[in-house]
């Protein structure tokens, strides 16, 4: 987990400047498609500051799992949460990528870190409404319970979004973005190429900006930060406009689209620097979507007619002949 650095509250320059991923990404052309509106977004992390002008009637009451006791999750002693939170949903000087998303708080830590993500956020987070799951921080070590959280979360269609991890701190991907499902997230610098910060391994499932961005932070100020965290929050942001704009679509549909459009870097195909590529906000918009990716209601019954227009059971019953042929031929052969 990468530490964000407080800004001024007069640094109107340098805040700008670490929104440079705005331009990057065409920010503004992908939210005239979406703005993430109707969709919740559960950012698992130090809370978030619920007052700041950035966020202001963007994030709902949430939990807090700390030793501090009961809250809503609104309470941030650190900034990294209220920061991941404006990556995802800012509408003021920190634009996010979906402002139109609501933020769910779940808080489980309070130093930076010491952040763990546990099986009981996880569940809280789907049982309270989250379409998308952003964790941006990781532990090199696998809990079976969170997998079996997240394994769960996926089932009930819920996006799981999590940081791959930081140099030098981090040597692989971390857990929980190693897990299968979830989408593994890796950064890139201005230039589009790795970020220092960045891990590298094969369990990354795509990359982000992730260098010198600027969000909202303590004390309704703003901070600026390197690393996978916020380039975690960018890819939650972007799973949000998709929901949005796709509400058909399962969470691994979303998975997909952001996969199979993402801009292709290192060599073909998936490889442990960038993954399946650069994401593409655009590309993940308006490219055609897979019939396979749609919730299974959205799709043919499985007793429904086949493209051919005959039924399922013909084809079955053709597959038991052409097997019974086979074996029949198999041991005349043996007698001969």
């Amino acid at each position: 987990m990468a530490i964000w650095i407080p800004l001024p509250s007069q640094a109107a320059d340098e805040i700008s400047d670490g929104q440079w991923f705005h331009t990057f990404l065409r920010t503004s052309q992908a939210q005239e498609l979406s703005t993430g509106s109707g969709i919740t977004v559960a950012v698992i992390d130090s809370g978030v500051d619920a007052t700041h002008p950035d966020l202001l009637g963007s994030v709902l009451p949430g939990v807090d799992f700390t030793a501090d006791g009961k809250g809503t999750g609104h309470l941030d002693v650190s900034g990294h949460g209220t920061g991941m939170a404006a990556i995802v949903a800012g509408h003021g000087r920190v634009r996010g990528i979906a402002p139109g998303a609501k933020i769910l708080p779940v808080r489980v830590f309070t130093k930076p870190g010491t952040g763990r993500v546990t099986a009981d956020s996880v569940r809280w987070a789907v049982e309270h409404g989250a379409d998308v799951i952003s964790i941006s921080m990781g532990s090199g070590t696998a809990d079976p319970a969170v997998r079996l959280a997240i394994e769960e979360a996926i089932r009930q269609n819920v996006v799981v979004v999590a940081a791959a991890g930081n140099r030098p701190e981090d040597r692989d991907v971390v857990y929980p973005a190693a897990f299968p499902g979830v989408i593994a997230v890796g950064g890139v610098g201005k230039d589009g190429e790795l970020s220092t910060s960045s891990v590298t391994g094969h369990a990354i499932s795509v990359a982000a900006p992730a260098d010198g961005i600027t969000s909202a932070g303590l004390d309704h100020r703003w901070s600026i930060g390197s690393g996978t965290s916020g380039a975690t929050a960018i890819v939650a942001g972007a799973a949000a406009l998709i929901r949005a704009k796709f509400p058909e679509l399962s969470a691994a549909g979303v998975a997909d689209r952001l996969t199979s459009t993402a801009v292709d870097k290192g060599y073909p195909g998936r490889d442990p620097q960038y993954g399946f590529g650069v994401l593409n906000l655009m590309g993940a918009l308006t490219a055609d979507a897979s019939p396979s990716a749609v919730e299974p209601s959205a799709t043919a019954s499985p007793a429904g007619p086949s493209p051919d227009g005959s039924h399922p059971w013909v084809w079955v019953l053709a597959a038991i002949a052409v097997g019974g042929v086979l074996v029949l031929a198999f041991r005349s052969r043996r007698r001969g």
